[in-house]
């Protein structure tokens, strides 16, 4: 027995089904969600010694020396964190484009380091080349 419906073709369904949409990106989201903390592992860095080729030295460096003790000397002469700008533009004669070699006992932390480079930018010095030991070549 067959009711009759008008026509025998099936009507289109004019509607995005979402529900896989939603299974794929739950299980995508899960998987960020384990391998995000596995890409962030901290790592112990021993970074390797730079034989790079040595500058040629201008005439009068400026040298600002972190000691082991975390006092600044500005060439020979010791000098406070609070004076700095001021002994800079002295010694610079106010030439903010002027190199600043800053070199820094390897018992310095590193955080110290980077305030005294925070202090030099703050000062107006954005040009500053830090000075190492030069490595000898092995030829």
């Amino acid at each position: 027995m067959r009711l009759d419906h008008s026509d025998d073709a099936l009507n289109e369904v004019h509607e995005i089904n979402v529900t896989p949409f939603i299974d794929v990106m739950l299980v995508l989201v899960i998987i960020f969600m384990v391998a995000a903390p596995l890409a962030t592992v901290d790592i112990k860095v021993n970074l390797p010694a730079v034989s790079a080729e040595p500058q040629q030295r201008p005439d009068e460096p400026l040298y600002l020396t972190l000691k082991s003790d975390l006092s600044l000397a500005l060439g020979d002469e010791s000098v406070s964190r609070e004076r700095l700008p001021s002994t800079l533009d002295a010694a610079a004669k106010g030439d903010k484009d002027r190199p600043i070699y800053l070199r820094a006992d390897k018992t310095v932390p590193y955080g110290e380091l980077m305030e005294v480079m925070n202090l030099l930018r703050a000062a107006g010095y954005l040009k500053v080349a830090l000075v190492g030991l030069e490595k000898a070549s092995e030829s």
